[in-house]
């Protein structure tokens, strides 16, 4: 998500600066623009993902007096050698395998450390999804089948016009959405300028006016669909959503260090890839999903949406990897393993049949190359297969 914004600043940090000299630019965005012009770069990568909020506006996540909850440490699990070497090949920055429960394996690289909340990027996407699950148990929204716009009105006579919520959920509206993170002018990057700039996330969706295909009919991954969820969140139940995931997701779950939204500059949670959270934490949410949505004795989630949101349902192409509701299933996983996936290599990985949790942070800059995808799932297995 966003990798165009090295183009961004370079492009943009020329633009703010004549703007300045007219008394146009407030110094707070030329910072920004500042920041995002190395945010990619090989020696600030590593440092940039745990720092986010000081490059954008954020939207705090705090405990407000939660204790953090219990993860046990287990028996301390050594991992097959080609897993260091993987790790070391994918500049992994933090790493925990989790197995019935329990840390079995645990570490940080490249000058990181636990207390680091990494941004997730389209991890995020999960925790929207499981947030909407818990909302849709408590009665939030009538149907699936309901149009996008019963919840999103903003969004009449354009692109969502005919698309449902169910559609939004499995990235199958069928918008024309360019998502080419290394097109500048590619709307996936144009969007990233309007959260970098702190422009309004709902005045992009509703600026969306073109269909490339029919709702339903095929599915193809456009993260605005997710920003959509969360408008359509907002308006079932009149909350905001980084408001929602702290208090149905994020407390309940005990996380040990307060994670944060990206946001616009209205304050709208960037939800379609801006939750920072510690690579721990993320394993408490993985965890959570094994246990059929359960954490600490409570059903956090419920059961049937763990299942549901899990389960490949999407209209993708033969070969190709497979999708749920926010979620990815591999080829190869038809134990029902699944994860959610971020650029850059961020990864939670999920074997409910071994009850075993990887949860990866990285700062992988070749992660788009041909295989890495598939390399890191094989490993994933691996070390799942590993620990039985």
């Amino acid at each position: 998500m966003i990798a165009g914004l090295q183009k961004l600043g370079r492009y943009s940090l020329a633009l703010g600066l004549a703007a300045t000299s007219r008394g146009l630019w407030r110094r707070d965005e030329i910072g920004r623009l500042v920041n995002v012009l190395d945010l990619f770069s090989a020696p600030k990568i590593v440092h940039n993902f745990s720092h986010m909020d000081q490059v954008f506006h954020t939207r705090a996540l705090p405990a407000d007096g939660v204790t953090p909850s219990p993860l046990p440490q287990g028996t301390a699990q050594d991992l097959p050698a080609e897993v260091h070497d993987w790790i070391a090949d994918r500049d992994v920055t933090g790493i925990v395998v989790l197995k019935d429960s329990a840390i079995v394996f645990e570490d940080y690289y490249k000058g990181t450390s636990a207390h680091d909340r990494r941004i997730s990027w389209s991890i995020s996407k999960s925790y929207l999804s499981a947030l909407f699950g818990v909302l849709h148990g408590e009665g939030a929204f009538g149907s699936l089948d309901d149009p996008v716009t019963k919840y999103a009105p903003t969004l009449k006579g354009g692109a969502y016009d005919k698309a449902s919520v169910k559609d939004v959920l499995q990235m199958s509206s069928g918008i024309r959405f360019n998502e080419d993170y290394l097109a500048f002018f590619s709307d996936i990057n144009r969007m990233g300028r309007v959260l970098a700039l702190g422009g309004s996330m709902d005045g992009f969706a509703t600026a969306q006016k073109h269909s490339a295909a029919e709702p339903g009919a095929r599915w193809e991954y456009v993260s605005i669909d997710t920003h959509v969820l969360g408008m359509i969140i907002r308006g079932a139940t009149g909350a905001d959503v980084a408001t929602l995931m702290n208090d149905r997701i994020i407390k309940p779950l005990g996380f040990e260090v307060d994670p944060y939204y990206l946001a616009d500059g209205f304050g709208e949670a960037f939800v379609l890839g801006g939750l920072a959270v510690t690579t721990r934490d993320n394993a408490r949410f993985a965890q959570m999903f094994a246990n059929g949505g359960i954490w600490n004795g409570q059903q956090i989630v419920p059961a049937d949406w763990v299942a549901e949101s899990t389960t490949p349902s999407a209209k993708t192409e033969p070969g190709e990897i497979r999708y749920g509701y926010q979620w990815w299933i591999p080829h190869g996983s038809e134990d029902g393993a699944y994860l959610g996936r971020g650029i850059y290599g961020q990864y939670i990985y999920i074997d409910p049949a071994r009850n075993t949790v990887v949860s990866v942070h990285a700062a992988n800059r070749s992660f788009r190359d041909d295989g890495v995808q598939e390399e890191d799932e094989r490993i994933f297995r691996l070390i799942a297969a590993s620990l039985e």
